[in-house]
């Protein structure tokens, strides 16, 4: 990692927002106007209501939104526009699972960037948001995965007595995968009540599957690009999910369930277990939206046998490109978008704030006012993200690499084929795409 350049010093004022001490100060952009393209969505748009006419506010630029779409359709966009040679904004939402796809479109940050003010972020999610030695991406929120519960059903009587009896242990949230799998099992009475889901197609699956494969010790590539998941981790890892379809302890129909399906499902209260992301916290503990609101429990991942949790990650994100004709401009917005305010504001909806001291005043606040669930769910996955936290390869080839796992992952939990036959072809495919993109050594 490059030691970074010196920059201007940077404080945070009581709004959250920041002004230099220094070199920039309040109207120093005045009549600029800073292009940017934007992740869209209701779940994201409390921030920039927040930041964007506060920012304008103080530093008498305009922000011109020329794209706000989901990041996937933003991708697509950003990808068509480095294919015509017309990048024509300075910023753009990013994420560390994209990153590496678009090359050299985006600047190193830390030139730009205090590295006072990075100090403040989770230096793990600062890794994930590397790409060749240089930071091209600063934080927003982070996506890791934490198990969310039903405590009604835990807790009923009836249940506590039969499981104890038939397994000769007290019935409490699962410390390993191997304790889950009984667990969903156990809880299983198709078609009213499953113990569990999982997403079973796209990514998701694909990335499911790759953080069970690591928990059981295994990995996608060796150093040197070869695919490896088609090893005995690979099959257990790949049984995990056969098993649980087999034995009906997931809804038939989890094949064309993606993160929406999985929200809404535990949501219903037909679900008792649920692998997922902080995004679904308040949705999931709100009467308006969900049936085991004020029931819901939340512990960390379970354990595999290699004794590592489950923990694939990423982080939403703020990157600038090489082509911005104001580079100072653009990182002293991204330096509001990231502020401690702003990320508290997005913090109390139930995101996963990458700024330890966002994490430490909402928990404080949470506390404070006796919402011991929110206290729970914050302090859950910031955790998560400390100590489990690992990214897919940070390669450019990684949404096609997927692409080719998750078919087979299907063939083998919802039509019988072989784990290990499954896995063999899913192997053959991405060793042809890794030596056809020049990766292999």
């Amino acid at each position: 990692m490059r030691a970074p350049l010196s920059s201007p010093i940077y404080t945070l004022v009581a709004t959250g927002m920041l002004l230099s001490t220094a070199m920039v100060h309040a109207q120093d952009f005045k009549g600029y106007t800073l292009n940017v393209k934007l992740v869209g969505g209701a779940q994201y748009q409390s921030l920039y209501d927040a930041v964007i006419p506060e920012w304008e506010k103080k530093t008498g630029a305009k922000v011109e939104v020329l794209a706000q779409k989901p990041l996937s359709d933003l991708d697509k966009e950003i990808k068509q526009d480095i294919a015509a040679r017309k990048v024509n904004f300075c910023v753009a939402s990013n994420h560390t699972s994209f990153g590496p796809q678009y090359g050299d479109l985006y600047r190193d940050l830390r030139p730009l960037i205090p590295a006072t003010y990075l100090s403040q972020f989770n230096s793990r999610v600062l890794q994930h948001s590397m790409l060749d030695g240089a930071l091209v991406q600063l934080p927003r929120h982070s996506d890791v995965s934490a198990l969310y519960y039903n405590k009604l059903i835990f807790n009923d009587t009836n249940n506590r007595a039969r499981y104890k009896a038939k397994f000769g242990r007290e019935l409490v949230p699962p410390e390993t995968w191997s304790e889950f799998a009984q667990q969903a099992v156990f809880f299983s009475k198709p078609p009213t009540i499953y113990g569990t889901q999982f997403p079973g197609k796209e990514e998701a699956l694909t990335g499911r599957f790759y953080e069970m494969l690591v928990a059981e010790g295994g990995q996608l590539f060796d150093k040197n690009w070869h695919p490896t998941f088609n090893s005995e981790s690979g099959v257990r890892a790949l049984n995990f999910f056969v098993d649980l379809y087999k034995a009906g302890a997931v809804p038939k129909v989890v094949n064309t369930y993606n993160w929406d399906e999985l929200g809404a499902g535990f949501a219903s209260g037909m679900v008792v277990m649920d692998l997922d992301w902080a995004g679904w916290s308040s949705y999931f503990n709100d009467p308006k939206s969900s049936k085991v609101a004020n029931l819901v429990g939340i512990v960390r991942a379970p354990k595999g046998s290699s004794g590592k949790r489950t923990g694939w990650a990423g982080s939403h994100s703020f990157s600038i490109t090489r082509a911005c004709d104001n580079p100072k401009a653009a990182a002293d917005f991204l330096m509001a978008l990231t502020s401690l305010n702003a990320q508290v504001i997005e913090a109390r909806r139930g995101f996963t704030p990458t700024r330890a001291d966002a994490a430490k005043q909402v928990i404080s606040e949470f506390s404070n006012k006796g919402d011991t669930y929110m206290v729970q769910v914050l302090s859950t996955f910031s955790k998560s993200m400390e100590e489990d936290s690992f990214t897919p390869p940070l390669t450019p080839e990684w949404v096609e690499v997927s692409n080719a796992i998750w078919p087979e992952l299907q063939s083998a939990i919802f039509a019988g084929t072989p784990p290990k036959r499954a896995l063999d072809e899913a192997a053959k495919k991405v060793e042809a795409i890794m030596l056809e993109a020049g990766r292999l050594r």
